[in-house]
């Protein structure tokens, strides 16, 4: 993490609240310098809370902008480097959840989770990465995904399917910088647990037992990525390690054993499945 230091910069989408803002409290606390990137109207009195975190020694500035819209990013882009300089890490948070709809019906719905969730970090790497690249500087690139994009449950499909995008996107962007020559930039996937955010809160007034917190996400986010992993794995109040690593195997040994899909939630395979995760 030789990027997380006084006077770098980072960018943060979704920054106004949840993991974004906890991330970028983390941040201050080191003298990093914020983009604070969301459209959420409190983002004024975000910058002014960061600002007492930094205690002067870094620059916090708020930005709105949507980024389902490409240009909308790259003026960001623009605004970014002109107040700061450089860019030494991009975090693609930003996120919106829509319950309910079978698979065929919702589609402007989709459309809208998939242009936050999905195109929203494509976005800011399109706009952000040529740059860091050009930098030449050591820097990360943090996209936020779910565990629901790599075991998904029913019941949210387009969240799924957003999620499941972003795993294959970062994936893909981890491997382009390593075979990208002088490329000191590095990816990382964060997965985060059932966290209890503004987001879920919409769905749910009360936080269950079970739920993280985003500051204990953002504490297990922060030691990964001093370790340099990839898959930032997090657990919650219910869900271990060792349960993740077995419900992903499940669902991946769907496909290995041509299993009906979603064999995890099927009647007929409930009993085998219990026993699966208690071996």
């Amino acid at each position: 993490m030789e990027w997380f230091k006084q006077g770098n910069t980072a960018v943060i989408t979704g920054g106004a609240g949840g993991i974004g803002l906890e991330t970028a409290k983390r941040f201050a606390t080191r003298g990093m310098n914020l983009a604070i990137v969301d459209v959420k109207e409190e983002l004024e009195e975000v910058e002014r809370s960061l600002n007492k975190v930094t205690k002067g020694v870094s620059k916090v500035k708020a930005f709105n902008c949507d980024v389902s819209d490409y240009d909308e990013v790259l003026s960001l882009k623009e605004d970014v480097y002109k107040e700061f300089g450089e860019v030494h890490c991009l975090m693609n948070n930003a996120g919106i959840a829509v319950m309910g709809n079978p698979p065929w019906e919702g589609k402007d719905m989709l459309t809208n989770v998939l242009g936050v969730n999905f195109m929203g970090v494509v976005n800011g790497c399109h706009a952000f990465v040529p740059e860091m690249l050009k930098q030449k500087v050591v820097g990360a690139v943090i996209n936020t995904g779910s565990k629901q994009g790599i075991t998904r449950p029913p019941g949210n499909y387009a969240y799924n399917i957003s999620k499941a995008s972003v795993v294959a996107y970062t994936e893909a962007l981890s491997h382009a910088f390593l075979n990208e020559k002088g490329c000191q930039l590095n990816a990382h996937l964060l997965i985060p647990a059932f966290v209890y955010t503004p987001m879920i809160s919409a769905f749910l007034p009360d936080k269950p037992e079970f739920a993280a917190t985003a500051e204990e996400t953002v504490t297990f986010f922060m030691e990964s990525l001093k370790n340099g992993d990839f898959y930032i794995l997090c657990p919650d109040n219910e869900t271990t390690r060792e349960i993740d690593e077995k419900r992903i195997q499940w669902n991946a040994d769907d496909i290995i054993k041509n299993r009906p899909a979603m064999s995890r939630w099927n009647p007929d395979y409930s009993d085998e499945f219990e026993k699966f995760m208690k071996k």
